[in-house]
């Protein structure tokens, strides 16, 4: 069964259809359809939350979060294992901490990243990209 983690990337441009998107839809409907699974970290799920609270303001979050809860994808804790993935990711490479944590959830999870943020280009020798 296949795996995919979702940066924020990826799920912003599923909620905006922005480019990438469609790639993102066609990822949910495997899951329901063919059973891959789709995961996506509570950090990423935090950044997510805040760029939308800015960008389209609190009530369009509260509907597009509840949207989100009821497609295929497992939001993952980010508890001590996960934490120090992320902090080996980090302290090697100049990358975001949330960033930091979708790679370590792929890692962690032996998933491809669904993504299009090239911060992402300088850690594919050690996870597998997927570009949108």
């Amino acid at each position: 069964m296949k795996r995919h983690v979702l940066d924020s990337f990826a799920v912003l441009a599923y909620l905006y259809d922005e480019p990438g998107a469609e790639k993102v839809k066609s990822l949910l409907v495997k899951a329901l359809e063919d059973g891959a699974e789709l995961f996506l970290s509570t950090v990423n799920w935090a950044e997510v939350a805040y760029i939308s609270k800015r960008k389209s303001g609190e009530a369009k979050w509260k509907t597009a979060s509840e949207s989100l809860l009821r497609l295929p994808i497992e939001i993952v804790p980010a508890d001590i294992e996960l934490a120090n993935i992320a902090a080996d990711f980090k302290a090697k490479h100049s990358i975001s901490l949330a960033d930091a944590f979708a790679a370590a959830l792929a890692k962690l999870k032996k998933a491809e990243l669904l993504t299009g943020d090239p911060e992402f280009k300088e850690l594919q020798k050690e996870i597998h990209v997927n570009w949108i």
